[in-house]
């Protein structure tokens, strides 16, 4: 008499965990922390993407980052840019990229800078272009 055997239960493979799809997978935050999730497109459409994360507390914050395969490439285990876009997001990171397996890496998020710091020379660069935006703005305004 043969004994009837259950089925195996197939469970959902985690993105990117093949390695077939679009994006390499960067997380920065477990994705536990989150209840609602959000993609956006950071400048064009499907080159570089952040999944954004909304807690418990209503706060937000990135969950992670998706690169775009053509943006950048895996090089001995490391992920490397091929554009200026995805440079600048792994630059940010707080720390390189670690390969866990198919197109899917794990990183710390950029670091957070004490308020004793701050304004930091960018910000302070920023300020001082907006300034002269909105003088220049006036100048022109008065022209005409």
């Amino acid at each position: 008499m043969a004994v009837a055997t259950k089925p195996k239960k197939k469970r959902r493979a985690k993105p990117g965990a093949k390695g077939g799809g679009v994006f390499f997978h960067i997380e920065v935050r477990p994705k536990r922390e989150f209840v609602i999730f959000r993609v956006q497109d950071m400048g064009g459409k499907g080159g570089i993407e952040r999944v954004a994360g909304q807690r418990a507390s209503g706060s937000w914050s990135t969950q992670k980052w998706l690169i775009a395969k053509t943006d950048a490439h895996i090089a001995r285990g490391r992920l490397v840019p091929d554009s200026d876009a995805a440079r600048h997001v792994l630059d940010t990171l707080g720390s390189p990229p670690k390969h866990l397996g198919g197109d899917r890496f794990r990183a710390k998020d950029r670091p957070n800078v004490p308020e004793r710091l701050k304004p930091t020379l960018a910000q302070r660069r920023a300020a001082q272009r907006n300034i002269k935006k909105a003088q220049a703005a006036v100048r022109a305004r008065r022209k005409a």
